[in-house]
C-alpha cells in the first residue's frame, strides 16, 4: 500500500518496536508486525495486531507499571 503520510513509500511487512504512554506508563513492545513504509519509516498495524496492543498496555497500566517492556507474542 502507498503511505499516507509521505505519500511516496510503499510498506512492506516487518517487525517494529512499538511505545505508548498514558499517564505515568510507558509500554514499549518488541517486534511487533507492521507495515513499514520504505520511505519515511512510518508503520502500519493491522486491526487484530493494535487491539492485542493496546490490551497489553492496558494490562500495563492496571497493574500500576511506571515502565513496561514486552516482547510482542502473537
Amino acid at each position: 500500500m502507498k503511505c499516507v503520510i509521505c505519500r511516496q513509500g510503499e510498506t512492506h511487512p516487518g517487525k517494529v518496536v512499538a511505545t505508548l504512554q498514558r499517564g505515568e506508563t510507558t509500554v514499549i513492545l518488541k517486534g511487533v508486525p507492521a507495515e513499514i513504509c520504505e520511505n519515511c519509516g512510518e508503520y502500519y498495524l493491522s486491526e487484530g495486531v493494535t487491539g492485542s496492543v493496546l490490551d497489553r498496555a492496558e494490562a500495563a497500566v492496571q497493574n500500576g507499571a511506571e515502565v513496561e517492556i514486552l516482547q510482542f507474542a502473537a
